[in-house]
């Protein structure tokens, strides 16, 4: 029979809808003369089957730096307290309860220390045994065969009056998250080719004409036969002035789109049933 903290057995337990397991850890603990003895410090959870063993009170109020265990069968919780009764606990009990330190010390030795002094309390709850002489004797235990389930009034919480279990199941919360899945890099190089343009081009030419006169009129002109003298003409023509201008052939445009899809995601879940044990009495399920 191992025992665990409740965080350990229900490492989700926070994120539930219902909050009422972590609220308990925060309850006040009560005496049955409405005294102060605490605050719940923590849960203990039985490994095999999950069910509530005890509560780890505080008792600061009591006795300064202490912590003790109480059987959920003495423990009476109401939420719209937000308090725990424990079934009568008395300060002696707590002075004789061994202190709650670390779990790795709760073995079968530590719970009957625990259960010695609580069983005191509880000895009209069915514990106790007929003896030939007549007079009462105290329940003995086997430490091989011992189970919880053979002391109902210390850890049997579904048959303390005023009690409500509340039984949790788990749930797949569904999230997205954004991861990158890819990249798209849209850059530009520079490529050269040879390109030709046609240019019309003017080019002048000298022309020379020889006539003969018809009227050969004998003259004596005074610039005839001068030696060295020279008709001049000025001739042009057009070559190719070739530059070059960037102009915009085209324009590209990068968008991203949002696609919808719907995907399936599975998980294991865990739900916690009730276990009714009737002991021969008849149970009206409501």
């Amino acid at each position: 029979m191992t025992l665990v903290k409740l965080e350990e057995f229900y490492p989700e337990y926070r994120e539930s809808d219902s909050h009422d397991i972590d609220d308990i850890k925060s309850f006040d603990v009560y005496d049955q003369t409405n005294d102060k003895v605490g605050s719940i410090h923590n849960i203990l959870v039985d490994e095999q089957t999950g069910k509530f063993r005890y509560f780890v009170v505080d008792t600061g109020f009591w006795i300064f730096g202490k912590k003790v265990l109480l059987p959920v069968g003495l423990a009476d919780i109401r939420y719209t307290d937000r308090r725990v009764y424990a079934k009568n606990l008395t300060k002696e009990q707590v002075e004789n309860l061994p202190n709650f330190d670390e779990l790795e010390k709760v073995d079968y030795d530590y719970e009957e220390q625990v259960r010695g002094v609580y069983r005191t309390s509880t000895a009209t709850s069915g514990m106790t045994q007929p003896a030939t002489s007549g007079i009462s004797q105290p329940t003995t235990y086997d430490r091989s065969t011992y189970n919880y389930e053979q002391e109902p009034s210390l850890y049997d919480i579904n048959k303390q009056d005023s009690q409500s279990l509340k039984l949790y199941e788990e749930r797949l919360i569904a999230n997205k998250q954004r991861r990158k899945t890819g990249e798209v890099s849209i850059g530009k190089r520079v490529e050269t080719e040879t390109a030709s343009v046609a240019i019309p081009v003017e080019k002048e030419r000298v022309v020379i004409e020889r006539t003969n006169p018809t009227n050969a009129t004998p003259t004596n002109p005074g610039n005839a036969f001068r030696e060295g003298e020279v008709a001049r003409m000025d001739i042009y023509e057009e070559t190719p002035d070739i530059r070059k201008e960037a102009v915009l052939k085209e324009e590209v445009k990068v968008k991203k789109v949002v696609e919808q899809d719907t995907v399936q995601a599975q998980g294991t879940v865990r739900r916690e049933e009730l276990d009714v044990d009737t002991d021969g009495r008849p149970i009206v399920d409501k």
